[in-house]
């Protein structure tokens, strides 16, 4: 498995069958969860511990946030903003998107999230203690899937703060509107023609 080659530790996680998550007798419904009670202490890079697991059935592949790396997770509208805003910058960053509607960011770990995004609906930190689906991982709307492979960094995790920053970015951006203006442009012109 790619990701435990590059040291990121994974453990199985619930799977959907139809609308229903199975792999565990308890299986939250809420989406994909470890199937192991001590998940965090059982993570693995080792190839036949992994092999073992996905040996029988089609397992999610979770990895555990808060060692290796955090996880920002983001509205896709954040996500693609702030995106455009590394990329603008020359920082390339893995991204990984639900098909829920979530975009994922993995960053080095140990960093508060700023206040100005702990504020924002949506925006989580997922840190010690937490997980994430990474891809190819299947929700019954989809895959989760990679929009920036980790290789495009070299398996780099960018800087937590650099990535916040983008996302504070991100979130002050007023959205586009019709005819690709934004509504600030908008209501700026509407005044200046009032003057």
């Amino acid at each position: 498995m790619v990701l435990a080659d590059h040291g990121w530790a994974v453990v199985p996680g619930t799977f959907p069958q139809g609308e229903v998550w199975s792999g565990c007798s308890d299986a939250s419904q809420d989406g994909p969860c470890p199937v192991l009670d001590d998940w965090a202490r059982r993570a693995s890079t080792d190839c036949d511990q992994i092999a073992d697991w996905w040996s029988g059935l089609p397992y999610s592949i979770i990895l555990p946030t808060g060692l290796t790396f955090d996880v920002l997770e983001v509205p896709a509208t954040v996500g693609r903003r702030a995106a455009a805003v590394l990329r603008a910058v020359g920082v390339p960053v893995p991204i990984a998107a639900t098909p829920t509607g979530e975009w994922l960011f993995p960053v080095g770990a140990g960093e508060p999230l700023r206040p100005d995004l702990a504020e924002r609906a949506g925006i989580v930190l997922h840190g010690r203690g937490s997980w994430f689906a990474a891809p190819p991982s299947t929700h019954p709307q989809g895959s989760v899937h990679w929009r920036v492979r980790p290789s495009a960094c070299s398996w780099n995790l960018p800087d937590p703060f650099r990535v916040q920053d983008a996302l504070a970015e991100a979130v002050a951006q007023r959205p586009a509107v019709a005819g690709g203006g934004s509504t600030y442009r908008l209501a700026t012109v509407a005044t200046g023609v009032r003057s």
